[in-house]
């Protein structure tokens, strides 16, 4: 996938990512790399992302959403790629 290109991500985290600041974790970093979208925590205990902007940068976010913050045990990434759509505002923590 080259680094230029514009793509969308989504992603499911799973594993103990909730209540170890994971959102925030995920917010900091997506916002650092100037990609749009959310995060958010789900009722089965995962955590979703979803995120457009450079490929390359979206990779860079993926190996942080693997590493987690410090109290989170990561035990799967589930990501699907998609075409970029640049309906996504500004990177945001949602519920």
């Amino acid at each position: 996938m080259p680094d230029k290109e514009n793509r969308r991500v989504k992603a499911e985290v799973l594993g103990d990512v909730q209540g170890v600041g994971f959102r925030f974790f995920a917010e900091a970093h997506a916002r650092r790399l100037g990609l749009h979208g959310f995060v958010r925590n789900r009722y089965d205990g995962a955590v979703e992302v979803e995120a457009e902007g450079n490929a390359g940068d979206l990779e860079r976010f993926l190996d942080f959403m693997r590493q987690g913050p410090r109290m989170a045990r990561v035990q799967d990434v589930r990501v699907s790629w998609s075409p970029y759509r640049g309906d996504l505002g500004p990177f945001a923590v949602r519920g």
